[in-house]
């Protein structure tokens, strides 16, 4: 029986196409995983953990105010017809500050000088009486009871005299409380009536700030108030000259918390030349030594992460390849911006501190300082032989 040519051949021409096909499948194969690049290195903003005197130091904003702030208000209610300061005016004791229409008191004064001369009138006929009658008592003309009704008429008199005059200094006062004067020498820190203005007595119209000694008015925590005593020494830092520190002492601590805040009201004096220093009304910022986490090191709050177990941690950059490692760490209270870091990662350690949520475990970063500069050298041993 003859085979016919072409069924013979078949079979090695279909092994044949299948081998190229392979191969040209392993060829794509090939050039796909040459063109896929490495992933590159992350930018990570890293910072060590802070600690020493720096950490130590607890801040609390304030202001600079005067040790010594009177509201001045006038005595006697009234019209404001002028006033002779503007807000920020330096002041001397016994300057006139404002001036209200003295028009009644100054009729009532003269109604009660009235008085005043009327009732030293009757004084004067009732002593004539008593004295007539004492000559005719002494002659037995009139009787000894008549004498003293004279007596009690002449003591009656003398005491509507007293009483006149008096009402008459009330009134010259009254009349004199028209001026509202500065009691001490000092600066008008703030106005509350204006001229044409009716005020009640009592009413402020100025505050003053007395010369003399200045001071740092700050809130306390409710939650670390104990650990604050009045005597105890602080740095006070202007905005206005943030490489300068001044010395102070805590000068009083207010007894209960503010209703709304929660926060213990407090005030800070400047010691020495530092007070002459400042003007009021600045801004400034007081450090005071926290003694339950003096030797303790911090980390900035946005570093935090948790880990797979639930525990706090932090991302740690090796410093060998530049990779991430995520360190389990035991913290303390947490304070405004940062947390006491009590074990976990060495002071040495350089930690990311922002942006972790971004991260994963084992990513190569490109670690940067807070001005954006690479870091290209970084020593030391990423994580504490205390790892929790």
């Amino acid at each position: 029986m003859r085979t016919h040519p072409r069924t013979f051949f078949r079979p090695a021409v279909q092994t044949s196409a299948l081998l190229a096909t392979t191969a040209l499948v392993l060829a794509l194969a090939g050039c796909g995983a040459e063109a896929t690049p490495p992933e590159p290195a992350r930018p990570v903003l890293v910072t060590r953990p802070g600690g020493g005197a720096e950490a130590a130091l607890a801040a609390y904003a304030g202001e600079i105010r005067a040790r010594e702030e009177s509201p001045l208000s006038f005595r006697v209610g009234g019209k404001l017809l002028r006033r002779e300061v503007d807000v920020g005016a330096h002041v001397r004791q016994g300057d006139l500050l404002a001036v209200l229409d003295a028009g009644d008191l100054s009729a009532q004064a003269r109604a009660v000088q009235a008085q005043l001369a009327a009732a030293q009138a009757e004084l004067a006929r009732a002593s004539g009486d008593q004295a007539r009658y004492a000559k005719l008592a002494a002659q037995q003309l009139v009787s000894r009871s008549v004498l003293d009704a004279q007596n009690a008429a002449v003591a009656a008199a003398r005491g509507q005299v007293n009483a006149a005059r008096a009402n008459l200094d009330v009134a010259r006062n009254q009349t004199a409380y028209t001026q509202l004067r500065a009691p001490r020498d000092g600066m008008i820190a703030t106005r509350s009536a204006e001229a044409g203005q009716v005020v009640g007595a009592g009413q402020p119209v100025f505050s003053i700030a007395a010369d003399g000694g200045r001071e740092v008015a700050i809130a306390l925590p409710e939650s670390r108030i104990r650990e604050f005593t009045v005597g105890q020494p602080v740095l006070v830092e202007l905005w206005s000259a943030p490489d300068r520190h001044l010395p102070g002492t805590i000068r009083e601590i207010s007894p209960a918390a503010d209703p709304q805040a929660r926060t213990y009201a407090a005030r800070v004096s400047l010691v020495g030349a530092a007070a002459e220093a400042v003007d009021l009304g600045q801004s400034a910022r007081v450090y005071v030594q926290d003694n339950g986490q003096r030797a303790a090191l911090t980390v900035p709050l946005s570093a935090l992460q948790r880990s797979p177990t639930g525990e706090a941690a932090v991302w740690v950059v090796d410093p060998a390849t530049q990779t991430l490692h995520l360190a389990p760490v035991r913290l303390g209270a947490f304070r405004q911006t940062t947390a006491p870091l009590l074990s976990g990662v060495a002071p040495d350690a350089w930690i990311v501190a922002a942006g972790g949520h971004l991260l994963r475990e084992g990513q190569k970063v490109s670690p940067v300082d807070r001005q954006n500069r690479p870091i290209e050298k970084m020593p030391g041993n990423p994580v504490a032989a205390n790892a929790p």
